[in-house]
């Protein structure tokens, strides 16, 4: 994945294009991400952010968690839209880019050998939500328990119960809510 690639996939409100279901999607209404083409101009964060202000995201506004705009699309309730322009500001675009990157490889990996055609909307949210390391214990973990089963090759269907019921596990632990949107 090229750097200038996952640059276009970055939402100007927090979100990371390459890890939304519409992104990830194989329909024809697929979403190319929010800095592609001119499908987003209806977007007024979008228009606020890169037209008017000329910024990268919105976590290079000292107004943002008091902006109208922002407010009103209520995008300080979208998880983990917030939390990561917070962290846009801690380590910076690249570094937080840097993460996405792994995130989005980690997502196309579960969604490839994982996925039994149902679970494309869960697995976006634990690689948003989720840290790196959690999803690749549950990963290992589901590894293991399927190769120590009897069944020569399990199905995807199998693979994904048994990942899933980790993940699900694993979050609770760690109070990772992945109930919301």
């Amino acid at each position: 994945m090229k750097n200038n690639e996952t640059e276009k996939l970055i939402g100007c409100c927090g979100l990371y294009c390459g890890l939304c279901t519409k992104y990830q999607s194989k329909a024809p209404s697929r979403c190319i991400g929010c800095r592609v083409g001119e499908q987003h101009d209806w977007c007024s964060i979008y228009r606020c952010c890169v037209k008017k202000h000329v910024y990268d995201t919105c976590a290079e506004c000292k107004d943002v968690y008091y902006c109208d705009i922002f407010l009103r699309r209520k995008v300080a309730e979208w998880i983990p839209a917030t939390d990561n322009l917070h962290q846009i500001k801690e380590v910076g675009l690249e570094k937080w880019l840097e993460e996405q990157r792994q995130r989005q490889i980690l997502l196309e990996g579960l969604l490839q050998n994982y996925n039994e055609g149902r679970s494309m909307s869960f697995y976006c949210k634990v690689c948003a939500r989720m840290s790196i390391e959690l999803i690749n214990e549950a990963m290992n973990e589901a590894d293991k328990k399927l190769s120590s089963e009897k069944a020569d090759t399990p199905d995807m269907k199998s693979k994904a119960k048994i990942l899933k019921s980790l993940i699900k596990d694993l979050a609770i632990k760690a109070d990772v809510n992945l109930d919301k949107t």
